[in-house]
């Protein structure tokens, strides 16, 4: 512990400002200590946090059926595959109920019924409502209510915020972690940063695949920078695929867009049971329609987990019954809905998502079905961090998506926002402290330590090597090829030969962007190509380490699906025997050839069961 005197003596760096990273800034400068807050962004309200639509879950039982902390619990390690940790999880559902009584202290809006109280949505993987939520919109809302309080600490001079800064490099000095070096976007000016501890809270490597729910900003480069100074990176192929997103329309698209899971309450999932049907939706019967998640799920019908149901609408698609102009999609349906509840309602519900389908696509959802399909959306894997928080690197923490701890191998809807709260809030305050305690009194690292300079010298060098590549084509190219690869051969369905060719294709293609790299303009002013070009770079080395770990881990379980480990119903076939642990992966200098790591995943509450949602 440290007491509240000696707080104001430890320096704290938290890079990122999204839910995990700002919640964490915001309580360690309530707390005395010194904070000094790193986001990319022209302001922290810019986190991609905002882009979570459908809600945040909690264990509060308002709608008494029957739901408590052990069923949240045994439905995140269920919906996770058996293979989180137990511990963190746990954490997870007892301080679920907290971060909803911080929140609507903090003024958040969420939807309430007609008397006042807080009303629930139901959400995949679960049979109980427990999603709080505020219409389609509650990431935005969350982080509005977390950035006023890191406002509110950086007025009062608790917080020091740097915005436009990109994190390039971690600093370890005599075994710990001393600070982070940044590159300025608007000067390309190279600084370094110490304290007595770094929390990263950077998100998560969507982008890898090119066409994923991400922001276009969203990248690996801070975790993966961690990574290549010492810190261990866990179950990379744990990768999320989101059933509910809008189509890819052509080839020249460069982002997917998310539609909530939320919707899956009230639409209804379907495709023709006729591969040439050619009549508009309204008009082919029920009868001739497949419901398929209701068919083959029906304890849970339409909110089975998301990697269940991104594999079922993949199925439904190859097997020839897709729809939409590239038969690419399958209907998710809500006139029955209407008719039932009516449009009114159905709009105070979803209207800012049935909006913005409309925006995109050009077609009304109160009149015809939307058309989704799946895509990349979130990351289960990540850094590996203790039950405290801390990475294999001492001194540098990690929190939120950019960890790996909480979610198994797939990660249940409106779980998210849980995580990043509760270690923003209610983790990482605390755990932090046994560090610092050791440190009581040790000054923060000097900057013009030999470490610093030389971890200056070398980021200055790779971003003047991309410039001084000179070839031919831009990293959007590089990285639309390299996704490629990585979703035809480690998106939904992997097998050994993919994943062995995969891992010849990337080192080739990666050999290409070194020769034929093209970075207009300068290092000295605001330019996005160059620091395209350094993330991509990264995602290069992250994807070939996607690969070795999907090939390395023989079984399917959740996100991670081998064919060649199925049942005969096409369900995922675990391998508890020989799988059921955390692959952390350490750094050894060579992309093609990290060391492998291993820790027992030890169950004492829950006990290794198929899952099953049928």
């Amino acid at each position: 512990m440290v007491n509240p005197a000696n707080k104001r003596k430890f320096k704290i760096i938290v890079v990122g400002t999204g839910l995990a990273g700002a919640s964490a800034a915001a309580t360690f400068g309530e707390l005395g200590y010194q904070v000094e807050s790193f986001t990319f962004h022209d302001s922290p309200r810019r986190a991609h946090s905002i882009a979570a639509q459908g809600g945040i879950n909690a264990a509060k039982n308002y709608q008494g059926d029957g739901d408590s902390v052990h069923r949240l619990f045994y439905d995140t390690v269920k919906g996770g595959d058996f293979r989180a940790r137990e511990a963190n999880v746990h954490r997870l559902a007892e301080v679920s109920v907290n971060i909803i009584d911080q929140m609507v202290a903090q003024g958040v809006p969420f939807a309430r019924e007609y008397g006042g109280l807080l009303d629930n949505r139901s959400f995949g993987g679960a049979q109980v409502s427990r999603t709080f939520y505020a219409r389609g919109q509650t990431g935005q809302q969350l982080l509005i209510g977390a950035y006023q309080q890191l406002a509110r600490q950086i007025g009062l001079g608790n917080v020091k915020l740097w915005n436009r800064m990109e994190m390039v490099d971690v600093v370890n000095i005599d075994g710990r972690c001393a600070g982070i070096v940044t590159r300025d976007l608007m000067t390309g000016e190279v600084s370094s940063h110490s304290a007595h501890a770094v929390v990263l809270a950077t998100g998560g490597y969507g982008n890898a695949f090119y066409l994923s729910t991400n922001a276009m900003a969203c990248n690996v480069t801070a975790a993966w920078r961690a990574h290549r100074r010492g810190a261990g990176f866990a179950n990379p192929c744990y990768t999320q695929i989101h059933p509910t997103c809008i189509p890819q329309a052509d080839d020249f698209q460069s982002k997917l867009t998310l539609m909530s899971e939320s919707l899956r309450n009230d639409g209804r999932i379907w495709v023709p049971e006729n591969p040439d049907e050619t009549r508009p939706a309204s008009e082919v019967p029920d009868e001739e329609r497949d419901y398929y998640l209701e068919r083959i799920y029906p304890s849970f019908g339409n909110l089975a987990p998301r990697d269940v149901s991104s594999r079922a609408a993949k199925r439904a698609v190859d097997s020839g019954r897709g729809v939409g102009p590239l038969k690419n999609g399958v209907y998710l349906d809500f006139a029955a809905a209407i008719e039932r509840l009516g449009a009114d309602t159905i709009k105070e519900r979803y209207g800012n998502l049935f909006d913005m389908y409309e925006r995109i696509t050009g077609e009304s959802p109160y009149e015809r079905p939307m058309r989704i399909y799946p895509a990349s959306h979130y990351t289960m894997g990540g850094l590996w961090v203790d039950y405290e928080l801390q990475t294999t690197v001492p001194g540098l923490f990690c929190a939120g998506e950019a960890n790996f701890s909480d979610h198994g191998a797939n990660r249940l809807g409106a779980s998210a926002l849980m995580q990043g709260l509760s270690d923003g809030y209610f983790v990482l305050p605390y755990t932090i402290a046994p560090y610092l305690a050791d440190l009581l009194n040790k000054p923060v690292p000097d900057t013009s330590h030999e470490a610093f300079k030389a971890a200056e010298t070398e980021a200055t060098e790779r971003y003047n090597g991309y410039l001084a590549i000179n070839g031919t084509r831009g990293p959007d190219h590089f990285h639309r090829e390299l996704g490629k690869i990585i979703w035809d051969y480690c998106g939904m369905d992997r097998n050994e030969a993919g994943l062995e060719k995969a891992l010849s294709e990337i080192p080739a293609l990666h050999e290409e962007f070194k020769k034929d790299l093209k970075v207009t303009g300068n290092g000295t002013s605001l330019n996005q190509t160059l620091e395209k070009a350094a993330r991509v770079d990264d995602f290069f080395e992250l994807g070939m380490l996607m690969c070795k770990d999907a090939l390395t881990r023989e079984e399917s379980c959740g996100g991670h699906f081998r064919s060649e480990h199925q049942t005969e119903e096409g369900e995922a076939l675990r391998n508890d025997e020989d799988f059921a642990h955390v692959t952390a992966w350490e750094w050894s200098g060579d992309p093609s050839a990290p060391i492998e790591n291993r820790e027992q995943l030890e169950y004492e509450v829950v006990k290794f069961a198929t899952r099953s949602y049928k």
